[in-house]
């Protein structure tokens, strides 16, 4: 029996907000997470700003115990667990320690790497002779299944415990991987999101493609600029997002507060044809996979509210704008809302889709829409599709009742899922 899904926690380490009060607080009031990078200086990268989460000591011992911090190096696993571990626990589930794993409840939870610090750390050890004292949990921050292993082991999940990856779209598609499991009743509860590592030897392949913005050096709040004229490429950010997904029968009967309905999605490869390459979107596909989502969700294109972007700050800007308004059929002022998260975080690359369906449904569930932070010159490209007053600058109150959630990944792959405010 095809089963209603619903988002009970929600849980984040994000660079302008490390937890759900934060993190609601920082997007509503507009405040960047982007921050001048002294490594990345010292490195002579291209660009010198990057967004991360802040993360102190005391929050650290919170999540993990002295012995597992010991020789710990992976940051990726460190934002993914305080962010799954804060979804848990705002969805009001107990951590119990019980012989019998939990079989109703899994983790998809998404990673690009892991623990590539770690993987330097023990090169070095290794090219010096000392593979013995690599320490016993090398495997287990390297392994790019390391966050979901954390989490399964850490909540004694008995259900489907993966990682998956997809480049910028990993987090999206988690969601709806975590949703067609549910929704096919082979699990009450799936802790679904996606993770990403900090730091140079993530970004410097980005750097070095000449796609990072370099013209902010010196002032980084500005330096993240979605859908602008003046937009000089993305932000490198890290961080990670989780939800709890469950079916809706398990939510009422918990008495869980429902923070939005997934009403559904698609997953889809542009194959690297056409217009499509390992780093260009195939448009055909991207509007395939828009349309598609839409169908399978049950609505009219003309239902969606609102759309949260996958808009990075690059050339491809306007190109995901025509592709919306093309599978949409909606232009100038028809369209949706449309704002991007990464004018405030950056571009959080495997953890982007997940940080920004958390901002999706903030906004469904607390009525408003937050504003595109250092967006006051739109591209005219854009300009000539919708109507510029579709793009906000600032956050206004707004009764919402679908946004529209997608992220466009290298090697040609797109997700888009739809988030609706939940009515009984």
């Amino acid at each position: 029996m095809s089963k209603r899904v619903v988002i009970t926690g929600l849980g984040v380490a994000a660079p302008n907000g490390v937890g759900i009060p934060a993190f609601t607080s920082a997007i509503k009031n507009g405040l960047s997470g982007i921050r001048h990078d002294s490594q990345l200086q010292e490195l002579q990268f291209s660009c010198q700003i990057a967004g991360k989460p802040e993360i102190t000591d005391e929050l650290k011992s919170q999540y993990f115990t002295d012995l597992e911090l010991r020789g710990f190096n992976s940051t990726g696993i460190l934002y993914g667990v305080i962010a799954g571990m804060e979804a848990w626990k705002n969805a009001g589930l107990p951590i119990e320690i019980n012989e019998e794993p939990d079989w109703d409840s899994g983790t998809i939870f998404g990673s690009g790497t892991s623990g590539i610090d770690k993987f330097r750390e023990s090169i070095y050890k290794i090219d010096e002779l000392q593979t013995r004292k690599l320490g016993s949990t090398v495997v287990a921050q390297t392994m790019n299944s390391g966050i979901s292993a954390y989490l399964g082991g850490k909540l004694g999940l008995g259900n489907q415990v993966t990682t998956n990856s997809s480049a910028c779209s990993t987090g999206t598609e988690a969601i709806l991987v975590a949703y067609d499991r549910i929704k096919s009743g082979q699990a009450k509860r799936i802790l679904a999101g996606s993770t990403g590592d900090s730091g140079p030897y993530i970004w410097a392949g980005f750097d070095a493609l000449r796609i990072c913005s370099s013209k902010y050096n010196d002032n980084p709040e500005p330096g993240s600029r979605p859908m602008s004229a003046t937009a000089a490429g993305f932000v490198p950010g890290s961080g990670a997002g989780a939800l709890l997904i469950e079916d809706l029968d398990s939510a009422l009967e918990r008495g869980a507060t429902i923070y939005a309905e997934i009403l559904g999605g698609n997953v889809n490869s542009g194959g690297q044809r056409g217009t499509g390459s390992m780093t260009a979107p195939n448009s055909t596909a991207v509007q395939r996979c828009i349309t598609v989502a839409i169908q399978n969700s049950g609505i009219s294109s003309a239902d969606v509210d609102a759309i949260n972007g996958h808009l990075t700050a690059t050339t491809k800007d306007s190109l995901e704008i025509e592709n919306w308004t093309k599978a949409l059929n909606r232009s100038r002022n028809d369209f949706p809302y449309i704002n991007s998260l990464k004018s405030m975080t950056g571009h959080c690359l495997s953890a982007a889709g997940s940080i920004e369906s958390i901002a999706s449904v903030l906004q469904l569930y607390e009525g408003f829409l937050f504003g595109n932070i250092n967006c006051e010159d739109l591209h005219p490209e854009i300009a000539a599709l919708i109507d510029p007053s579709k793009v906000l600058f600032k956050t206004f109150n707004t009764d919402l009742n679908v946004i529209a959630k997608a992220s466009f990944g290298f090697g040609d792959v797109n997700a888009c899922v739809l988030f609706k405010k939940y009515k009984n």
